[in-house]
């Protein structure tokens, strides 16, 4: 027991001092974290995280602002669809585009006439469109092919709403489907027969517009009147002519193979009165463009066919484009009421075409033509698109029109044409047209018919 209670003894003296010296008040101690200091903390972080919040807000900002004003931006730009400026807030816009086209025209097996053949710049037309003050569009295009200058189109048109446009200047009469197709866009080289019996530009004023998002659309002008194929900057008498057409796209807004079907009917009336100085009478061509038919004309009053009065087109049309397929046709009623000497008479000549196209790869036809999926580009095995074509169309000139009116020895009682060929759409811009037509005439010629136009023709397009 003794030797128990010495060596508790002697522990006690050990840690009782330092037990002692922990608790000494003197002896510096830490201090537990106090409320106040713990609130400033909180708060100094609250501070810093409502400054990152703010941060990121104007990053967005200025993001937005800068998507915007990117967006609106005035500047120069330059694609498939030309040159344009544009003011910053788009109310003012310039586009330069044009088209030109060199045709190549060779004739095969020629006996009874001559012909030339030959290479020729078919159209060169540099094209001026624009807005101006948002709501006004305007277009000017010349044409300088064949070595003429003709103001095309120069007209003005104001955007008040979808369903009603006013459009006053030089342009198409809304009559024949493929005329009012771009010249750029033709799926032959050139248009068919319908063709030479619908007006080609005219001045006038004309209202239009789209109702039910497309489903119906219409247009309604007064125009200076033309000859049939014609056009003209200026009138010669004080008569004017009406022209309409209502066209409906049923499907348009549904989808489906029958989305791009349309169809619709136009028309002209007006009176036409001649002198024999200015007959006031068309002539037709061929395809090949040569004159086939014409009145009867020596400059006098006595054995020049003159237009009489009433001048009235019926034109029925329609189309449809469905995948690879596209399908074209039109029918074309002209009667015009001509004299000659004390001799009037209603001639109703009338035409007709039927015209069908294959996109057998690379794209989709419409009727503003193909546009390539993907461009002409060797180095990657690509080939743009490839379409195949045929067409058939017809003009019959009234029989009441010989001999009185026409002399049967020169000019054509009718003529069918018969049309196939291959297009090559490298890109938007550039193509490759390649026809062959053969064209069958009835009178014509002094010993019985006009021999057979059989021809081929090429193209080089490009367009921007």
């Amino acid at each position: 027991m003794k030797h128990v209670r010495f060596w508790l003894g002697c522990a006690l003296l050990v840690f009782l001092p330092v037990g002692a010296r922990a608790q000494d008040p003197q002896a510096p101690q830490e201090q537990p974290p106090t409320p106040q200091t713990t609130d400033q903390k909180i708060e100094e972080l609250d501070q810093k995280i409502r400054v990152l919040n703010r941060k990121i807000e104007l990053n967005q900002l200025d993001q937005e602002a800068a998507a915007e004003k990117a967006k609106n931006a005035g500047g120069v730009t330059a694609d498939k669809n030309g040159f344009s400026i544009k003011s910053a807030d788009g109310a003012y816009r310039l586009r330069i585009g044009g088209y030109a086209q060199l045709d190549s025209r060779f004739f095969l097996d020629e006996k009874q006439r001559s012909t030339v053949d030959t290479f020729i710049l078919r159209r060169v037309r540099p094209i001026l469109e624009g807005t101006v003050a948002k709501i006004f569009d305007f277009r000017i295009m010349p044409d300088f092919g064949a070595g003429q200058t003709v103001l095309q189109d120069a007209y003005v048109e104001g955007r008040f709403s979808p369903a009603f446009r006013v459009r006053a200047g030089k342009f198409k009469p809304p009559v024949g489907l493929e005329r009012l197709q771009s010249g750029a866009d033709l799926l032959f080289v050139e248009r068919a027969l319908p063709t030479n019996l619908v007006p080609n530009r005219d001045l006038g004023v004309q209202v239009a517009g789209d109702l039910a998002s497309g489903v119906a659309s219409y247009q309604v002008g007064v125009f200076n009147g033309v000859v049939d194929g014609g056009i003209a900057d200026a009138d010669t008498n004080s008569e004017k002519d009406v022209a309409a057409r209502l066209f409906f796209q049923p499907f348009i807004q549904s989808g489906g193979p029958l989305k791009n079907l349309g169809f619709g009917v136009a028309g002209t009336s007006g009176n036409h009165t001649g002198t024999a100085a200015s007959p006031g009478l068309p002539s037709y061509r061929s395809p090949g463009q040569a004159t086939v038919f014409a009145y009867r004309a020596d400059g006098t009053a006595a054995n020049t066919t003159i237009a009489g009065g009433r001048h009235v087109r019926i034109v029925p049309q329609a189309y449809l484009y469905s995948g690879p397929f596209g399908f074209l046709a039109e029918y074309v009623s002209s009667r015009q009421n001509v004299t000659r000497g004390l001799v009037s008479r209603d001639l109703d000549h009338r035409s007709w075409q039927a015209a069908a196209s294959w996109v057998i790869a690379g794209g989709e036809p419409t009727y503003r033509s193909v546009n390539p999926k993907v461009n002409f580009d060797p180095s990657a095995h690509t080939w743009g698109a490839w379409e195949v074509k045929v067409r058939y169309s017809k003009l019959d000139v009234d029989d009441a029109t010989f001999p009185l009116f026409a002399n049967p020895a020169t000019a054509i009682r009718s003529e069918k044409a018969m049309a196939a060929g291959l297009n090559w759409y490298l890109n938007r811009n550039v193509r490759l047209l390649f026809d062959y037509e053969r064209t069958k005439f009835v009178g014509g010629f002094s010993t019985g018919d006009r021999e057979d136009e059989k021809l081929f023709f090429s193209r080089f397009q490009i367009q921007f």
